[in-house]
């Protein structure tokens, strides 16, 4: 007997191509929310309904529904953003969002707080700007990310475009967006298709990224998808594919768990399309509809086997993936400041914590990239920690452009410590539904104690990589943080150590279910002997490895050693 579907799968089918009756609850004044399963479509149109969680509790003796709004996120395909569009997208937070403004570790925005009479304005004006939500969120292929700064060789540059396409390539079909969000009339006797998703779309989320050796500036062992560009005597030759990456996991259930992508071959430019669709495809058929929690690629490899899954991968392309070509990777961050390409244009990288563009104090990081937007002749980058390349400038303008920098307090990234360099944060509380602890507006709270600890031994400079998150969802990727923290309640944490500064080992769990209190007590004794015992060049994930306070190598792991 078939195992049933999930209900999610009931509303896809029902859904109408994702059309529901969302037009109806856009259109209700009574509430500010949404129905539940139309809830679950918006998602694919690339907005959360979301509601202010530290309001809950006095808005419900109030007896007022929740304070609800909408996350937005926008498809940016290797997260490029002209001046025009990012003078668009910060007028759009101003004026409809809570002026703020969000750069993911998927390379995109979102913008919070925006309610539901917003979102349709919203929506059009950043289609106007000729972009796009849809494909932002739901079961469908993500934004694809790539290497942040393509242009150092023509070589980037071609391995960005493949990327581009890619993304572009595997979008839905689906006219309900166009209908929903921008006017469009519904074309009679023509129904939708979707070649490549059909009526259900995917079992789960599926992330494709492209990783330029030997910066893995995008954690291509995360990727549903992971593609690492082989570049040989300056010349683009093809990829190894990697697949079945993933940071999603549930507390106390150790059938869910991080995993790290496993190379299956090498393919051409040539072949990468077709790839990319087998690989999509053998998942779309294979998935598991039934139990959203292991519906990942992931879990699918792990059950099905990964020759079985690349042999059906390999029948239905028509031809074997060639053995994987020779490759390495330096480390996984960004490089801060000015960096020329090989046109001998300059690319300026700017660290913002957390993704956050807003004006707080001397920090006016949202108007400095505004004043930035209206003088820059180039384009502007996100990157997948987090921050945002200047790319494209010319020598004779890099000085008006630094000048901006510093009058906004954009140049922290010249002072800041080894760590705070290295560090990344989920939004968690108050808006997201899923946020066990706080994250986002911890950081600034843990970052200095940090930095003190380090400092005592000497290692304030020391690159590494903290990453924390408010769940065990794993957006801000911390399962691959040399120091993770991942939110189990209210001022509580998994404190997890020992993934390398490669993205090529997962870290694992060394405190479970403490407080900052404890956290702090067990890493300053690491700290310590990290600063005596450590050898030249060597990485504190690398160290703790060696000396055994970790266990060693996994591409899987249980989020509790339980398993």
């Amino acid at each position: 007997m078939s195992t049933p579907l999930s209900d999610l799968e009931r509303i896809k089918v029902d859904s109408r191509f994702l059309r529901g009756t969302l037009i109806d609850d856009l259109r209700d004044p009574v509430t500010n929310a949404i129905s539940e399963d139309n809830n679950k479509l918006l998602k694919f149109h690339g907005s959360y309904q979301q509601d202010d969680r530290d309001l809950r509790e006095e808005r419900r003796k109030q007896k007022l529904e929740p304070a609800y709004s909408f996350m937005l996120r926008a498809r940016l395909p290797s997260g490029v953003v002209t001046p025009a569009q990012w003078l668009v997208f910060d007028r759009l937070a101003c004026e409809y969002a809570n002026g703020t403004l969000r750069i993911t570790t998927r390379q995109t925005f979102q913008w919070h707080g925006i309610i539901k009479r917003k979102l349709k304005p919203t929506i059009a004006a950043i289609h106007a700007a000729l972009a796009t939500t849809l494909a932002a969120c739901g079961d469908v292929v993500r934004n694809v990310v790539s290497t942040a700064n393509p242009v150092e060789s023509q070589a980037h540059a071609l391995a960005y475009e493949w990327a581009t396409r890619l993304s572009v390539e595997l979008s839905p079909q689906t006219r309900a967006y166009h209908e929903i969000w921008l006017d469009g009339e519904p074309l009679v006797g023509a129904p939708d298709e979707e070649p490549l998703y059909g009526a259900t779309y995917l079992p789960r989320k599926f992330k494709i990224g492209l990783a330029i050796p030997p910066l893995n500036d995008i954690d291509v062992f995360a990727q549903d998808l992971g593609l690492i560009a082989i570049i040989e005597q300056g010349t683009l030759r093809g990829f190894n594919v990697a697949i079945g990456g993933g940071m999603g996991a549930t507390h106390g259930d150790p059938t869910t768990y991080p995993r790290l992508a496993s190379v299956i071959g090498f393919v051409t430019p040539e072949q990468l399309f077709a790839t990319a669709e087998a690989v999509i495809a053998v998942q779309r058929d294979w998935g598991n509809r039934s139990e959203r929690k292991h519906a990942r690629l992931k879990y699918t490899l792990d059950h099905r086997g990964l020759d079985a899954f690349k042999a059906e991968m390999e029948r239905r392309l028509g031809f074997a993936l060639q053995p994987e070509r020779a490759y390495r990777f330096d480390h996984n961050g960004d490089r801060y400041g000015w960096i020329e390409g090989a046109n001998g244009r300059w690319h300026l990288t700017l660290q913002i914590e957390s993704g956050r563009l807003a004006d707080v104090g001397a920090r006016r990081w949202l108007s400095g990239l505004r004043e930035l937007a209206k003088v820059h002749t180039g384009d502007f980058r996100l990157t997948c920690n987090q921050n945002v390349i200047v790319a494209d400038v010319a020598a004779d303008e890099r000085a008006r452009i630094a000048a901006i920098v510093t009058e906004h307090g954009l140049d922290g990234y010249r002072v800041h410590s080894g760590i705070r360099h290295h560090a990344l944060a989920c939004v968690a509380l108050p808006t997201c539904g899923l946020a066990m602890a706080e994250s986002e507006r911890y950081l600034p709270e843990l970052l200095p104690k940090l930095e003190t600890l380090l400092q005592t031994h000497g290692l304030l400079d020391a690159p590494i990589l903290l990453r924390l998150s408010g769940c065990p969802n794993g957006c801000s990727r911390p399962y691959l943080g040399e120091i993770a923290l991942v939110g189990r309640g209210p001022g509580r944490y998994d404190l997890r150590l020992g993934a390398d500064f490669r993205g090529q080992r997962l870290n694992q769990l060394y405190r479970e279910n403490v407080d900052e209190a404890a956290i702090l007590e067990a890493l300053s004794p690491l700290f310590w002997r990290y600063a005596v015992e450590r050898t030249p060049d060597e990485r504190f994930g690398d160290f703790l490895l060696r000396i055994g306070a970790i266990t060693g190598e996994s591409h899987r792991i249980p989020v509790e050693g339980t398993a």
